[in-house]
Order: structure tokens, then C-alpha cells, then sequence
């Protein structure tokens, strides 16, 4: 086991530097560093002399990849990319363009973000699973294909629909709710409760019918046939056997989920105007911030291998013949 998680780390060094590398690619083929200044600067009018003045400052005078004006090493350390990329491989993020700590700012916004991941997440995937197992005992029934034909109609509809929907019924016809905002202690309840209910709804649709598929796969297989034979009820089996032998191909779709589930969900922070690391990106991006956008990637990144890792990890929980 420690061979195996000793190999996957090295195995993971290779592919952040390649994420680094076309994170960077991609953000100087749309944004050049007088882009960058410009937005900084927030002036309509920039001298150029100012915008000279911004990138020494902040490090943006550098050739992107290499400096032809250095000697030995300097050629490839005295750069963009190294100044700007390299550290973060080290989880020193620095400073964003605007002079912030984005170490400060992960740490301030990660609560945010997790208040409203956690709970849509876990509360979401009992939802789905559940109603997936209750579509699967009652298949081939109207039940059944009632469930199938919601579960397509509510994945039909746009996120932005129930989000839209949710704020005009519960906060401006029902009053139940602020539309948006966010407060510290048990206050940033009420200003969950709503983007966590929209986000479980408006995952039923894709969720269950993800979740039915691989039960109903699970209840054809052999053993299946063998508990019946036992005596056991249909219910046993769905809840105790199938939804354990289920547990591998969840737990691989969970953690596609994790990297969501630090960063935020983007469009929903945006929306109801939560401080989190999801509402942070969409502004890095809006203000062409390179500094905050790359660690931000780079951090996405290390959670998703994490996530494997830990998937790989626990498939031995489930199935004792999985050896890594």
C-alpha cells in the first residue's frame, strides 16, 4: 500500500507540472502582461510609462519562457513562467496581482465554500441513491418510468432556471429567505438554505438516473439470484448487497466531485453572492488576474489527484479481492 501511494505521488509530479504549464499557455495566448496591467491599473487612459512601471513591479517584464539576456541557469529561472508557475509546485501561492496573500484569501473563503458544498453534496448523494434503489424496486413499473420521465425533464432544465426560479418563489413571492448574501456563525443558515436545496434538486434528475442504471446492472448479476433463492426480500437485497457492491462506481463519481467540493460551485456563489473560492475564481478571472488563477488550477489539481488516490484507496474497503 505505501509502494503504491509512494508511486502515485511521483506519478502526480509530471502531470501538475503539465497542468501548470498550460494553464500558463493558455492564459498568454488570450492575456498579455499590458492586458494585465491595463486591468490592474482600472485607469481608461494608461500611459505606457505606467504600464512599464506595473510589470517591473510586479514581475510581468520577464520573457515568458526564455531570456535570451542571461547566462547558464538565469536563461530558464529569469522568466515569466518560473517567477509566476514554479513556486506554486512548492504551495507557495504568493501574492495576487493586486498586492493580496491568496494563502490568506483560500483560507478566509474555504469556509464558505465548504458550507455550501458539504451539505449539497452528502444530503444530494442520500437523495439520489435512495431514489435511484426505490426506482430499481419498483422497475418495470409505472413508478418506474414516472421516475425515468422526471428524472429526464429535471435534467432538461438549465441550473440557471432553478436558481432563477428559486430566488423569485422563496425570497422575493415567499419571503422566506434573503436572495443573496452571506453572514458568519449559525446567521449564514438562512442564506444557505436556499443554494443548497436548489443544488440538490437540480441534481436529482442526472444523479438518480446514474444511480438506477448501476443497481440495475447489480440486480441481474448471480449472487443477486442466490440471495433470492435464501429467502431474502427484494428490499434486503437492494439496500444491504446491491447498494454495497454499487459502492465502487459511486465512490469513482464522488470524487469528480471533490475538487468542486473546496472550490465552490461557481455559478451558485456567483449567483447568491457567497465569499467563496468559487465567487474568488470567477473574479480572477473577470480581472485578468494570473497570479490567483494559476494557483487556483494548480489547487483543483492536487484535490482531483488526491481524490483518486483516496477512491483507489478505499475500493479495498469494498471489495477485499481489489489489491493495490
Amino acid at each position: 500500500m505505501l509502494g503504491y501511494i509512494i508511486r502515485r505521488a511521483l506519478y502526480a509530479i509530471p502531470v501538475l507540472i503539465g497542468v501548470n504549464l498550460i494553464t500558463f499557455m493558455l492564459f498568454f495566448v488570450v492575456n498579455t502582461p499590458d492586458d494585465i496591467a491595463r486591468m490592474q491599473l482600472g485607469a481608461k487612459r494608461v500611459t505606457p510609462e505606467a504600464i512599464q512601471t506595473w510589470k517591473a513591479t510586479h514581475g510581468y517584464d520577464l520573457p515568458y519562457l526564455y531570456n535570451d539576456d542571461k547566462q547558464g541557469l538565469n536563461t530558464v529561472t529569469d522568466t515569466l513562467f518560473f517567477q509566476k508557475s514554479v513556486k506554486v509546485m512548492a504551495f507557495d501561492f504568493g501574492a495576487s496581482d493586486a498586492g493580496r496573500s491568496i494563502a490568506a484569501d483560500i483560507r478566509e473563503r474555504m469556509g464558505p465554500s465548504l458550507a455550501l458544498a458539504l451539505p449539497t453534496l452528502i444530503v444530494g448523494m442520500l437523495v439520489n441513491i435512495t431514489f435511484g434503489l426505490l426506482l430499481v424496486f419498483f422497475r418495470a413499473t409505472a413508478i418506474d418510468w414516472g421516475g425515468v420521465v422526471v428524472c429526464v425533464l429535471l435534467m432538461s432544465i438549465s441550473p440557471l432556471f432553478y436558481i432563477i426560479a428559486g430566488q423569485f418563489v422563496a425570497g422575493k413571492l415567499m419571503n422566506l429567505v434573503p436572495i443573496s448574501g452571506f453572514d458568519a456563525g449559525w446567521d449564514m443558515a438562512k442564506f444557505l438554505v436556499l443554494p443548497v436545496l436548489i443544488g440538490i434538486v437540480g441534481g436529482i434528475g442526472a444523479g438518480s438516473r446514474w444511480y438506477r442504471t448501476i443497481f440495475v446492472e447489480e440486480f441481474g448479476k448471480d449472487y443477486v439470484r442466490t440471495a433470492r433463492a435464501k429467502g431474502l426480500s427484494d428490499l434486503r437485497i437492494l439496500f444491504v448487497h446491491v447498494l454495497k457492491n454499487g459502492m465502487i462506481p459511486i465512490l469513482t463519481g464522488v470524487v469528480v466531485l471533490l475538487p468542486l467540493l473546496f472550490m465552490g460551485s461557481l455559478i451558485m456563489e456567483s449567483f447568491f453572492g457567497i465569499p467563496g473560492l468559487g465567487s474568488y475564481t470567477i473574479e480572477a478571472i473577470n480581472q485578468q488576474d494570473f497570479a490567483i488563477v494559476r494557483a487556483m488550477v494548480f489547487l483543483g489539481s492536487v484535490l482531483y489527484i488526491v481524490g483518486l488516490l483516496l477512491t483507489d484507496i478505499s475500493y479495498t474497503l469494498f471489495d477485499p479481492r481489489i489489491r493495490l
